[in-house]
């Protein structure tokens, strides 16, 4: 048999569709239920009902167009505040196209963003503030209705290439997230969903925002500088029912006491592999299972196990039933249990338009009618999907894809640095962190490094390690291998 999903394809949206319209459907029915609760331990808390948020978007939406024209890019860098939310999908509401970017990113990386998507309109912090200030000012407008296939909003990825990639999305992709809310979540309209992310993350924004607000459920994010020590204690304050985060959150916040949880239902997890003793004590310390997915900011998440369907031991689950999925090698779906690259069909409607500015790149991605992940698996008979690791060399640590050419460039720029590799090495199981190995001319004052690198790069994608060595190791093409240097490391510091 071969390793392709015999479901039928997701029916397609409407001809006349609008992404926030989509998401505030409920909102004419929910009318004063909250639909997004900020909360923070033993602090006040923010909350806007399903009627105020609606209304304060399609004002927002109005206000923005009071300065740019539908199609414009508008660049965003905000953090976890009510603002976020707001301005994104006031934005699409209008017609414009909201870029989201990190609040982290220093300013050599905005200066490359600013140069890759040229918005007509930046709002941090400040211009949202305001801005804000004439919500109740302006008239709301109607949402901006159109073809589902038009640009909706734009995310950005590290390519291989080691230049991150301004990932456009369209309309549609909200549309295709409908998948995932029973083969993934188990979403209800009255469930409290909560996600531990950055706003600026596809993860929290999809799971987090958009997908509870859609089938009208109320969405909980934690205030700024919440500890993740007090999540436990939130988690039964607030009764929520189900809790979203990356590994890296489920590791830290373990750590802590946690109380009785007899509204969760469960937990999701997504950003990288979730390890085996993480699932055993958060079951142990809840009651609850976690339901984990795979997928990728190209398509959002697209594989996962679900509380209908959990993922058989060992395996990242089956996938979402609508989607068309495969595991190709030399241009064709292979036989079961066989491992290759897994794709996606070219018409799955969460697949993103391409990425901005480099059709080349875009177009490599696909063979025939296949999207290629660069991702290896192995489909079973049953049709769940084992992830067997990285066709490339894309690190994976907290949560966040980044390329190891791009943290290579900052560490060179370093005088004394002449060669510089970059990989996610493991430091105990299920854990990664990025480590910078690097040959240089004279002997190096670690902490400058450290500054040198806080300086050029956010902080998700500085090195957690800086090892010197008298030579880095390359092939017979004289190809940089990282992975020889991830295992040695490991292999010396006991993770093998």
């Amino acid at each position: 048999m071969l390793s392709v999903t015999s479901s039928a394809p997701f029916p397609a949206p409407p001809a006349a569709f609008n992404m926030a319209a989509h998401v505030f459907a409920q909102s004419d029915r929910l009318h004063d239920k909250p639909a997004l609760i900020l909360a923070g331990r033993d602090r006040p808390n923010a909350t806007l009902s399903f009627r105020e948020l609606a209304h304060q978007v399609r004002s927002a939406a109005s206000g923005l167009l009071e300065q740019a024209t539908p199609g414009d890019h508008v660049l965003l860098q905000l953090g976890n505040s009510t603002h976020f939310p707001i301005f994104f999908l006031g934005a699409i509401a209008a017609g414009l196209v909201p870029v989201v970017v990190s609040a982290q990113l220093t300013a050599p990386e905005l200066a490359q963003v600013r140069q890759t998507v040229t918005p007509k309109l930046t709002i941090g912090q400040a211009e949202a503030d305001r801005m804000s200030t004439t919500f109740g000012k302006r008239a709301a407008m109607n949402f901006a209705l159109g073809d589902p296939d038009r640009p909706a909003y734009i995310v950005f990825t590290s390519g291989t290439s080691g230049t991150p990639r301004a990932v456009v999305h369209a309309h549609r992709a909200i549309w295709a997230r409908q998948m995932m809310w029973q083969d993934w979540y188990g979403l209800r309209e009255d469930d409290r969903v909560m996600h531990a992310g950055a706003f600026n993350w596809t993860y929290t924004l999809g799971t987090g925002l958009m997908d509870p607000w859609s089938i009208g459920a109320t969405a909980l994010i934690p205030t700024p500088q919440t500890d993740l020590s007090d999540f436990p204690a939130i988690l039964a304050q607030q009764d929520v029912t189900i809790f979203a985060a990356a590994p890296g959150v489920y590791r830290r916040i373990l750590r802590a006491d946690f109380p009785r949880l007899p509204q969760l239902r469960h937990g999701l997890s997504a950003g990288e592999k979730l390890a085996d003793d993480y699932r055993a004590d958060w079951e142990a310390k809840t009651g609850t299972t976690i339901h984990e997915a795979f997928g990728m900011s190209e398509c959002s998440t697209f594989i996962s196990g679900s509380p209908g369907r959990p993922a058989p031991p060992g395996t990242s689950g089956f996938p979402q039933r609508g989607r068309q999925i495969a595991i190709i090698a030399d241009g064709s779906p292979v036989q079961r249990g066989t491992p290759g690259t897994i794709a996606v069909h070219r018409t799955d409607p969460g697949l993103m338009l391409g990425y901005l500015g480099a059709p080349d790149e875009t177009a490599a991605k696909y063979q025939g009618d296949w999207f290629l992940t660069g991702d290896i698996g192995i489909m079973d008979d049953a049709g769940a999907i084992t992830y067997a690791g990285r066709a490339d060399d894309m690190m994976n640590a907290g949560g966040y894809r980044v390329s190891p050419i791009e943290v290579e460039a900052a560490l060179v720029a370093y005088p004394p640095i002449s060669e510089a590799a970059a990989c996610a090495v493991q430091v105990r199981t299920g854990t990664f962190i990025i480590a910078a190995f690097y040959v240089a001319t004279d002997v190096i004052d670690e902490e400058a490094l450290r500054s040198h690198m806080h300086k050029r790069l956010a902080g998700y994608k500085q090195p957690r390690l800086y090892i010197g060595k008298d030579m880095l190791p390359r092939g017979a093409n004289n190809k940089l291998l990282r992975r020889v240097l991830r295992t040695q490391w490991e292999a010396e510091n006991g993770q093998t």
